[in-house]
């Protein structure tokens, strides 16, 4: 997208008042994306955008800024501005960039910029009608399907030799709303698998038709349900999904962006312990296709399966360059952001808690009275504290180690390590989930995941009094 000469000027141009380091990362991403209502077509786009963001690093300070204008001109005036930030002596001159060899971990079959769209209306259509005909109590459907694929290129120096990367991503969504009502009130549900991968995945390999189903017969499901109780209790969380917890009130705060500058509850913890012993946990963007995964990082770093936890041992970070510096530590290949438009940051891709022993079944049977959450909502967090809040979209009395009636207005309220320390069994049943999530670099695509596990005792908010 640029040529290495006009890369070596503007990584020199940038390094000419004393930055220890400097960055180009250049970004073609053509997008693709369709919505039905109702089974009729509501919007259908195809967007290009490209440019590219110039970083300079001096010690623990950072200057970046970005342009969508990629002609020599405008890429020296963007190095020359930044690099007014600094006031010292060039340290680095590069002298040559090398091209560096990038494992291509996610393999695409077939494009999915390459798939008419009506092929894809035809599937978006299919299910629908599944999700409709299935009750006339569902008065509402939303489907849909977007994709992009991303080239990127990375120039980067802390030396005379400079580096070049060269790397894509392809990610496709699929999504599924319902809306039921009963004429008092209305419930919804949500469904959305997604993948680095290509329409091969979407078309053969996923069950969009068995999703379909699921969509239709939980929206009517909760639909009927009665209030949530209230109290401190035993919760059992099901697998995939409902690691989203484990993410939000866990992963943000073992990130280096928050742990570096002391915003984390959990910074200063490595070698304690955060967690049950029962608890172990990775973020892991090698993973073949995954929603979240990678070739390498938006700096340039190849990604990594980092342990976070071990045996409820804090033994690491998801560390980016800067704050890198920081701490001490390396980087390890979880530096990510939305687009040329954002700095990237250290952020998680596939991280979820590890497999353990238990049959998940049996977790339930041993639970003689408490909660079943299966999906989960919105909710919130402050990292520095790790007070949270979820909503359970999807959740169930557990009366005598049976998985009993369905119930709504269930919120999970707590702080991360209470949740960690309160796991008292972790099943064997690991899956993921797919979602996006926002922060400093803007919103990407990450996988959260766990077994089933179960917390010994957690506040339960709901209006449906006590717990019987």
């Amino acid at each position: 997208m640029i040529s290495k000469s006009l890369a070596l000027k503007v990584l020199n141009a940038a390094l000419e008042t004393g930055g220890d380091y400097a960055e180009i990362y250049v970004e073609d991403t053509k997008t693709n994306a369709v919505s039905l209502e109702n089974g009729k077509v509501e919007t259908s786009s195809r967007n290009e955008s490209y440019g590219a963001g110039i970083r300079i690093l001096n010690g623990f300070r950072s200057a970046y800024g970005y342009t969508s204008d990629l002609s020599e001109k405008s890429l020296l005036a963007l190095a020359k501005s930044l690099a007014a930030s600094y006031q010292g002596e060039r340290k680095i001159t590069v002298k040559s960039l090398t091209k560096q060899r990038v494992k291509v971990l996610n393999k695409i079959d077939q494009p999915l910029a390459s798939v008419p769209t009506t092929e894809k209306i035809e599937v978006l259509k299919e299910a629908y009608s599944i999700i409709h005909e299935s009750d006339p109590r569902i008065v509402r459907v939303i489907t849909g399907f977007s994709d992009y694929h991303t080239d990127i290129e990375i120039f980067n120096a802390e030396g005379e030799e400079g580096k070049q990367f060269n790397n894509f991503q392809e990610r496709g969504r699929m999504t599924m709303l319902a809306f039921a009502s009963d004429g008092e009130k209305m419930e919804t549900y949500f469904s959305g698998p997604a993948r680095f991968a290509g329409w091969g995945y979407f078309k053969n390999e996923l069950d969009w038709r068995k999703e379909a189903k699921t969509v239709a017969e939980k929206v009517i499901m909760m639909l009927g349900a009665d209030e949530c109780p209230s109290g401190r209790f035993p919760v059992v969380i099901t697998n995939g999904w409902g690691g989203v917890l484990f993410h939000e009130a866990c992963g943000h705060p073992l990130e280096a962006s928050a742990t570096a500058k002391g915003l984390s509850c959990f910074s200063g913890c490595i070698g304690q312990q955060i967690a049950s012993p029962l608890v172990s946990a990775y973020d892991d963007g090698t993973i073949p296709n995954e929603w979240g995964s990678n070739n390498l990082d938006d700096e340039g770093v190849p990604t990594k399966k980092n342990m976070l936890i071990k045996d409820g041992i804090c033994v690491g970070f998801m560390v980016d360059r800067l704050n890198g510096r920081r701490l001490g530590m390396e980087p390890n290949g979880t530096a990510r952001r939305q687009s040329f438009h954002y700095e990237p940051t250290s952020r998680m891709s596939n991280t979820y808690i590890a497999a353990g022993k238990d049959d998940p079944e049996q977790i339930i049977k041993d639970t003689k009275l408490g909660v079943y959450v299966t999906n989960f909502g919105g909710g919130s967090v402050n990292p520095a504290t790790g007070e949270f809040n979820f909503s359970a979209s999807e959740a169930y009395i557990i009366r005598d180690g049976k998985v009993c009636e369905p119930v709504r207005g269930c919120t999970l309220i707590g702080t991360g390590k209470d949740v960690l320390m309160n796991i008292d069994r972790v099943g064997k049943d690991l899956a993921l989930g797919q979602g996006m999530c926002g922060a400093a670099s803007g919103y990407i695509p990450v996988d959260v995941g766990q077994p089933t596990i179960r917390l010994k005792e957690i506040t339960v908010g709901g209006r449906g009094g006590e717990l019987k």
